[in-house]
């Protein structure tokens, strides 16, 4: 609250004639940023690519403000509303996927705990060092990074592997009906 007034030119105690503390300010900013989300709509396109961009352009959101986002997702749970932009765009293309119209809320819950929670570890590096660990075996040597030199994918190779694999699962859920399990499992 400090650092606000003084980049204010405030007195930090008059901040609090209009706010009631720090996590009223971090919900505010955030409200604001939040705000600030848009995606391109295309009605037209299939389910599948849709879906692809609206996680693509809240990617590119948590990118433009990582700290308060990472914030957001950690300590917000009521980060989404269901008025916002996203949630109505992510349960709109959900439904035309042929969800069934009672299991889109925790179908669409389940893909933001997923993509947030990429997306909290590409922010904070832990994805990054996750994708350079050799798995354990017989010529691993150890359990510590492939290479000192070794860089590991791309965050944008990550998060088209994690939408792919979101949509798999989808599309398996939705071929073998409601207990999940595809066509011949």
């Amino acid at each position: 609250m400090r650092k606000l007034a003084t980049a204010l030119d405030a007195n930090p105690m008059s901040l609090y004639h209009h706010v009631p503390n720090k996590e009223a300010v971090l919900r505010g900013v955030t409200r604001m940023v939040g705000a600030q989300f848009r995606t391109v709509a295309l009605e037209d396109a299939p389910w599948q690519e849709r879906i692809r961009l609206l996680a693509m352009d809240f990617g590119a959101l948590a990118h433009r403000h990582p700290e308060l986002m990472a914030y957001s997702f950690s300590h917000q749970p009521d980060f989404i509303q269901p008025d916002d932009p996203f949630w109505t765009a992510l349960t709109a293309i959900v439904e035309a996927a042929g969800v069934p119209r009672s299991e889109i809320p925790e179908i669409a819950a389940l893909m933001v705990a997923v993509v947030t929670g990429v997306l909290t570890a590409e922010l904070n590096g832990s994805l990054h060092q996750w994708s350079t660990l050799k798995p354990p075996g017989p010529d691993a040597g150890e359990d510590g990074p492939m290479d000192a030199g070794a860089e590991g994918p791309d965050q944008d190779h990550m998060f088209r592997l994690v939408m792919d694999t979101l949509i798999m699962g989808l599309e398996s859920r939705l071929a073998g009906g409601r207990d999940g399990r595809g066509a011949g499992l």
